[in-house]
């Protein structure tokens, strides 16, 4: 039953990545990716796709990150995306509220069928967080999102609590509220450049980069990036 759904995911994700490639490259002229009134084009095409009906679209990103997320799909890519559809706060919203459900069903299903297999091949590796995490699963979990994950893949991220058979509830709350920092700067950015793209005339690197709705965001990652080697520097590199 395992392998078989181990198969069934792995199946299923490739068909999900394919159907997303498909749309995307069959809806994009490829001889006018070097011409940025394309891309003002898209952009202004996209706000009016968006806005017509906000309420449905966010439904189907939620549905979409949701599955996404659960068959071990990146969530940069989604952080950014729904920060250019849907702007700064309701796209930090969505991702948080989607990605969340997401990483839970993800462990869930690991949970479930895959514990043997997901300990065979991580507990070794992250043996020395075990009983850091099982003093306080809440805090340090939540201390482990708001850090990126200890650097580890976002995937394998959400399989690691199994190793110390969290409390589902812990697991939701403590991602929700450890993933709205940098979920709010991606955002930022993809806003930033839905703004930037809107606006300017003519695409110059210097421009992005110092258009406000752009450094900003990157000076508040770095400044996380800064916080968070001192967190885990505190909390996790003396473990033992």
């Amino acid at each position: 039953m395992g392998k078989n759904l181990k198969i069934f995911l792995g199946i299923s994700y490739l068909l999900i990545l394919i159907s997303f490639l498909y749309f995307i490259f069959t809806n994009i002229e490829i001889g006018r990716l070097n011409d940025f009134t394309y891309y003002k084009e898209l952009q202004s095409s996209l706000e009016n796709f968006i806005s017509t009906n906000i309420i449905n679209n966010l439904i189907y990103f939620f549905f979409f990150a949701i599955i996404w997320v659960a068959l071990l799909g990146f969530g940069s890519p989604l952080l950014i995306i729904s920060g250019i559809l849907f702007g700064q706060i309701i796209g930090t919203l969505i991702s948080v509220i989607s990605i969340s459900v997401g990483a839970l069903a993800l462990y869930s299903i690991g949970n479930f069928f895959f514990r043997d297999l997901v300990k065979s091949i991580l507990e070794k590796k992250f043996e020395k967080y075990i009983k850091l995490f099982q003093k306080n699963e809440f805090y340090y979990f939540f201390i482990y999102r708001f850090i990126g994950g200890l650097g580890v893949p976002f995937g394998l991220q959400n399989l690691i609590p199994i190793l110390f058979g969290m409390n589902k509830m812990n697991y939701f709350l403590s991602s929700f509220f450890g993933f709205i920092p940098g979920f709010f700067i991606f955002n930022t950015i993809g806003a930033g450049l839905n703004s930037y793209i809107a606006k300017a005339e003519n695409f110059s690197v210097i421009d992005l980069v110092f258009t406000p709705e752009i450094y900003s965001p990157i000076l508040m990652f770095s400044v996380l990036m800064i916080l968070s080697l001192i967190i885990k520097k505190k909390f996790f590199n003396g473990a033992n």
